[in-house]
């Protein structure tokens, strides 16, 4: 079997359960291929458990897994201290990516997460930058806060914590209006989520899907995507799947000019990582070729 297939297998197992696969032969370029996507944290767990890995490989697995947890606890931390300051603030900020989405994996301290994204909104924004330096005052600050920035950046002991104005930056001014609508629609109506102990907000369900699915259609424009933002994707559909507004889902899609990406996506969340066909909205078989190609381009390509 091709390596490239063995590995999509092991991400599958890992979202779903099962037995995860691996060829000592391949060692090399399974590992390579988990570390480059951001998945070996979550299929290493499973690996680890089989006699014939080679030893060196072995420790390495375990110090990846090590590492991804300690650094959950870390960013844990450090989300707990920024909410409660803002929330004191009188600040109501949504939660995007990150913890929220590792919250929806079988074991979420070893989704891999590197920082942390608070939506506020424009009118917020000033305050919120403020109270974030306030919390913070050793911080180092990267960006300006400008008003035509999506975001003001700061990191806390090596985490980024960034507090956005908008959560998308379009660029054509008919998108901008049209985004800021499914934006306001989303983030009014943003749900509570507990996370060990902490209850955050996280964007309303349908407008989370679109979030996600932009924010990974803007990796595979310019720095590349990797397969964990695909999984990212996957279970937020699943486990949304009877809170999902399709129709409003495909109007949004459809007012950006995005519906035929979408439905190429939705091929490979359904043909490489297992969703059920009914949980994907606009899945499609026609399009299964052409979500094997941008697969191939985008998330298989470290080989």
């Amino acid at each position: 079997m091709k390596t490239e297939e063995i590995y999509v297998g092991q991400v599958r197992a890992a979202l779903w359960g099962g037995e995860v696969q691996w060829n000592a032969e391949q060692t090399d370029d399974l590992l390579r291929l988990n570390l480059v996507q951001g998945t070996g944290s979550l299929v290493f767990p499973s690996v680890l458990a089989q006699d014939d890995i080679p030893a060196q490989a072995k420790m390495q697995m375990k110090a990846v897994c090590m590492n991804t947890y300690q650094n959950h606890v870390h960013l844990q931390h450090t989300l707990e201290q920024a909410w409660s300051a803002l929330t004191k603030a009188g600040i109501r900020p949504v939660l995007m990516k990150g913890a929220g989405l590792a919250a929806l994996y079988p074991e979420p301290t070893l989704r891999q997460w590197g920082d942390i994204d608070l939506f506020v909104g424009k009118e917020q924004y000033h305050p919120a930058c403020a109270t974030m330096r306030e919390t913070f005052p050793n911080a180092l600050k990267f960006d300006e806060e400008l008003d035509h920035y999506k975001h003001y950046n700061l990191i806390v002991d090596g985490v980024s914590i960034e507090v956005h104005r908008v959560t998308v930056a379009m660029t054509h001014p008919l998108d901008v209006q049209r985004y800021a609508r499914m934006e306001s629609y989303g983030m009014s109506k943003s749900e509570p989520l507990m996370l060990n102990g902490l209850e955050v907000q996280v964007p309303e369900p349908t407008f989370n899907a679109l979030f996600v699915f932009l924010h990974l259609w803007e990796h595979m424009l310019s720095a590349g995507a990797n397969l964990r933002q695909l999984c990212d994707l996957t279970l937020l559909l699943h486990h949304y799947a009877q809170a999902i507004d399709r129709k409003r889902l495909k109007r949004w899609l459809h007012a950006l000019d995005l519906n035929d990406v979408w439905r190429v996506c939705m091929g490979i969340l359904v043909e490489a990582l297992g969703l059920p066909p009914q949980e994907a909205p606009g899945y499609s078989e026609p399009f299964a070729d052409r979500a094997e190609r941008l697969l191939t381009d985008t998330a298989i390509s470290a080989l």
